[in-house]
């Protein structure tokens, strides 16, 4: 007789109880250097939760299960639960106990997880101008590259916060000396890095796809950020907004002997891609229709698209449903799902957008529609006479037969 855990009976319970959808607590992590935009929704009373000394909460992840890592972390940060009748246990948990049914046969046997996650990061200023690591780079210190995407809803950018541009790359004549002599000026004020980049209006409904090794520093709209499931960063600019900024952010996930090193860690700049002066044209993107029509009654666009050296690493997804409206929805694979405006039903699983979220409480407003559920197709239900029911949801590596290239915009493509 085969005994089933505590764990696996739970999930069973969770995945039967949906019909394959899991339905998600708000995950909250704050940034010790940032300062929170207020465009998540959490009460301002809560926005230092974790405390001052941890910073003010900034970022939303969505169907994580990826640590934050952060100086100080609670045990559990960064990643989301599943609540359940009176259930509540790791999403991590459960792609571990149900790993093919929930984030499909192709994913759970290359990687035995779910390898990406998303984000709402709401800063009311610019971040530092900073780079992920490659795979390559990030194995050095026991961690993976990870590559990222952006896109800026419209319904959570009502305002723009302070700075609402996003310096990208660096400019075409710059040299590796040029950035090796920011670096050694870390301790001597404000280097400077940003007077060899280029800033770019941002603008809500558009968005960008941000490979490894990209020196860039975020803006102040609040960015919906589909990437891979790692936490790895180098920030290269010393003071940021007038504030400064801890050498070691700059070291964190650079080897102990290489700290010092800095020919090392000007090397991980990808010196050609950062300095191509035709950047916009390869990283920006906007929505692209995937299916349906005004006419139909739902539209499902690509936002967040295009491989990263030719790989599909992630992807996402808006999905708008008029009011009364309804669409069935036929995924190649598992989703991560969060609401951004309306009501109606994913499912059998009714979602709801909140107005205001206090710290600890729970929402209907985050799903994880599973693979054997997105297999089978979901219908999603606008039960609203008045407004748009908005959804966004992501994916992981190499679900979708057709996804468009950056720059099918340009081309007026429609893909499915």
């Amino acid at each position: 007789m085969i005994i089933e855990s505590s764990i696996t009976r739970q999930v069973h319970q969770a995945i039967e109880e949906g019909e394959g959808i899991l339905r998600l607590a708000p995950t909250w992590v704050p940034r010790s250097y940032l300062v929170p935009g207020r465009r998540l929704k959490l009460d301002a009373r809560d926005l230092y939760a974790y405390g001052a000394d941890r910073g003010g909460i900034d970022e939303r992840w969505i169907a994580s299960t990826t640590f934050a890592m952060n100086e100080n972390r609670t045990p559990d940060e960064g990643l989301s639960f599943v609540i359940s009748g009176g259930d509540r246990f790791k999403l991590k948990d459960a792609v571990a106990a149900e790993g093919e049914r929930i984030v499909g046969k192709a994913i759970w046997t290359k990687y035995k997880r779910w390898p990406v996650y998303s984000k709402f990061f709401d800063n009311m200023g610019p971040i530092p101008h900073h780079l992920h690591q490659s795979e390559e780079q990030a194995n050095l210190v026991g961690r993976e590259g990870k590559p990222e995407g952006y896109y800026f809803p419209p319904q959570l950018n009502a305002t723009f916060g302070n700075f609402a541009h996003t310096y990208f790359g660096l400019e075409p004549l710059t040299t590796k000396e040029d950035i090796r002599n920011c670096l050694a000026r870390w301790n001597e004020g404000d280097n400077n890095i940003l007077s060899f980049s280029k800033a770019y209006k941002l603008v809500p409904g558009t968005g960008w796809m941000v490979p490894t090794r990209i020196l860039h520093a975020p803006g102040s709209l609040l960015t919906y950020e589909p990437q891979w499931g790692s936490d790895v960063l180098s920030m290269f600019q010393s003071m940021v907004d007038g504030r400064q900024v801890k050498h070691d952010l700059l070291t964190q996930d650079v080897p102990p002997n290489r700290h010092d090193d800095l020919d090392f860690i000007a090397d991980m700049v990808d010196w050609e891609r950062n300095t191509d002066p035709n950047f916009k044209s390869k990283h920006y993107i906007e929505p692209v229709v995937a299916s349906g029509s005004e006419q139909e009654g739902y539209v499902d666009r690509w936002v967040v698209y295009g491989t990263i050296a030719g790989e599909q690493k992630f992807s996402a997804k808006e999905l708008t449903v008029q009011p009364g409206q309804s669409c069935l929805l036929r995924d190649g694979g598992a989703s991560g799902l969060i609401v951004t405006q309306g009501h109606g039903r994913v499912g059998k699983v009714e979602v709801d957008c909140p107005a205001v979220i206090r710290f600890g409480q729970m929402t209907q407003d985050e799903l994880f529609i599973t693979a054997e559920a997105a297999a089978g197709g979901v219908l999603v239900v606008n039960n609203s006479q008045t407004d748009p029911l908005v959804v966004l949801r992501y994916f992981g590596p190499d679900v979708h037969t057709e996804m468009p290239e950056v720059g099918a915009h340009a081309m007026n493509v429609r893909l499915g």
